[in-house]
Formats: structure tokens, C-alpha cells, sequence
């Protein structure tokens, strides 16, 4: 849903695990503009591609 996909909001693309942990930078319609880990910025279209948001309280603490 576009609604979820708000500036700060941590994502993964399933299609693509290798490219890590993203921060969604920005939305405007379907173009999500993230910030992943191992890829820098990528604007991702979510009509086709299907971002999974990540709950940071779930993630490993150093």
C-alpha cells in the first residue's frame, strides 16, 4: 500500500534479499525512492515491485 510507505519506514525487497535493509526516502504515488544498505538509492515502483516493511523493535540490537 502506498499509504505505508512513509519517509524513515525500513523495507526489504523479496525479489532482491541481497540488496539489505532499506529506509523509504520519499513517495510520491507508486515511486518509492529507498536508501538500502548494499545498493544505496533506488527508486523502486511499488505497482510491480511488492516492498515488505520490517518492525525495527524486530531487528538484531548491536
Amino acid at each position: 500500500m502506498q499509504s505505508d510507505h512513509i519517509p524513515g519506514a525500513l523495507v526489504v525487497n523479496p525479489a532482491q534479499p541481497d540488496w539489505g535493509i532499506g529506509q523509504v526516502q520519499s513517495a510520491v504515488g507508486t515511486k518509492v525512492t529507498v536508501n538500502f544498505e548494499n545498493m544505496g538509492k533506488i527508486v523502486v515502483n511499488t505497482s510491480i515491485v511488492n516492498l515488505e516493511h520490517i518492525d525495527p523493535d524486530e531487528l538484531p540490537r548491536d
